[in-house]
C-alpha cells in the first residue's frame, strides 16, 4: 500500500446536520493536491445520528476511517483517538462544523513542505461579540503571564503536525490533556497564519460559557503550579498584614489608651481569612484531584465501534472486540 501523505483528524459530536457538507468540502479541497490522504473521523458519543452518517460515508469512500466512542468523552479524547488512528506523514486537526475552512489545508501542506513541523491557522475575531472578544483577549494575556508554555491568541486545534510532532504528543502519558498546551510544549519549528472567522454551517456550538470557563481553568492548571505559589504569597502577605495591624493596635492602646476595635473588625478578619483559606483549599483540591485521576490510569476513552485498522493502544479500551469493523 502506498504511504499516506496526509491524515485529517476530525472529532465529531452531534454534527449530523453538517457532516456530509463538510466531507464534500474537505474532499474537494484535498483532491487537487495530488497527495494520498485519509480522513479519520471520531464520533464522540453523538446522540443525533452522526455515527450512522460516518458509517455510510466510510462505506462509500475508501479514504475514510472512523471510530465511535461508547459515550461522550470530550474533544481532547477524540483528538487523541484521531491522532492514534492517523498514518500520514502529516496530520491536520480540524472541526467538522466548517468553522475551520477546508480550503486552507493545501496552504498548510505547502508551509509544511518548507520544513515546518507545526502549521497553525489562527482565526481572527470577526463576528464575535464585544464581551466574548474582550474576555478571550484577557484570558490569553493571563495565559501568557502564568503558563509555562506560549499560546498565541486565536491559536486553536486547527493545525498541521508532522509525524514526529504527532509521535511526540502521543508519547505524553497524561490523561488530563490540554492539547493547546501540549502542542506548544513539544516545540519544533512552528509557523502560523491568520484566517477570517466564519460561522458554523449548521447546528449549534457545543462550547457554551460554562464549558469555555472550565476549559480555561484546565489550561491554567495543566501547565504550571503558580496558583499554589500564589496561595503561599497570599498567605504570607496576610500574615504580615495581620502582624502589622496587631502591633499597631498594641502600640495605639499603650500610647493613647484607645480601646482595641471590636466586633466589626473581628468579623471582617474572619470572613476575609476564611474566604482566602477556602479559595486556597480549592486550588490545592484541583491539583490533588488531577493527581488522583492520573493515579487511577483509566483509559482516555472507550471505543464502541471502529473500522480503523490502526490499534488504539495504551489509553483506549474497546467495548466489544466483535464490534470493530476492519476493512480489507
Amino acid at each position: 500500500m502506498p504511504q499516506v501523505q496526509l491524515s485529517v483528524v476530525v472529532p465529531c459530536f452531534n454534527e449530523s446536520e453538517v457532516i456530509d457538507a463538510f466531507h464534500t468540502a474537505l474532499s474537494t479541497a484535498l483532491e487537487p493536491t495530488g497527495d494520498r490522504f485519509e480522513i479519520c473521523y471520531v464520533d464522540d458519543g453523538s446522540s443525533d445520528g452522526t455515527a450512522e452518517r460516518l458509517r455510510a460515508i466510510a462505506a462509500s469512500a475508501p479514504e475514510v476511517r472512523y471510530t465511535s466512542f461508547s459515550r461522550n468523552f470530550g474533544k481532547e479524547a477524540a483528538l487523541l483517538a484521531g491522532m492514534r488512528m492517523s498514518r500520514g506523514a502529516a496530520v491536520v486537526l480540524m472541526d467538522a462544523d466548517l468553522q475551520h475552512p477546508p480550503e486552507l489545508v493545501p496552504r498548510m501542506l505547502e508551509l509544511h513542505r518548507h520544513g515546518y513541523d507545526q502549521v497553525v491557522a489562527r482565526r481572527d475575531r470577526t463576528g464575535e461579540g464585544a464581551l466574548r472578544s474582550a474576555l478571550s483577549r484577557a484570558y490569553y494575556r493571563l495565559v501568557r503571564h502564568f503558563m509555562d508554555v506560549e499560546i498565541a491568541d486565536g491559536a486553536g486545534d486547527f493545525r498541521l503536525l508532522s509525524r514526529r510532532a504527532v509521535d511526540a504528543v502521543l508519547s505524553l502519558p497524561e490523561s488530563n490533556r490540554f492539547s493547546k498546551g501540549l502542542f506548544s510544549w513539544i516545540g519544533f519549528d512552528t509557523v502560523s497564519f491568520p484566517y477570517r472567522n466564519v460561522r458554523r454551517a449548521a447546528g449549534r456550538s457545543k462550547w457554551g460559557g460554562r464549558r469555555l470557563l472550565e476549559y480555561g481553568i484546565d489550561g491554567l492548571l495543566s501547565f504550571n503550579t503558580r496558583p499554589l505559589r500564589l496561595a503561599i504569597h497570599t498567605g504570607l502577605w496576610l500574615f504580615l498584614s495581620a502582624l502589622g495591624y496587631a502591633l499597631w493596635i498594641i502600640a495605639n492602646a499603650v500610647l493613647n489608651g484607645v480601646d482595641t476595635p471590636g466586633y466589626a473588625t473581628l468579623i471582617t478578619a474572619i470572613v476575609g481569612l476564611g474566604g482566602v483559606q477556602l479559595a486556597t483549599l480549592g486550588v490545592i483540591g484541583e491539583y490533588v484531584g488531577r493527581i488522583y485521576h492520573e493515579a487511577k490510569r483509566r483509559p482516555s476513552y472507550v471505543v464502541r465501534e471502529t473500522d480503523a485498522s490502526a490499534p488504539h493502544h495504551s489509553g483506549a479500551l474497546s467495548a466489544t472486540a466483535g464490534q470493530s469493523r476492519q476493512r480489507s
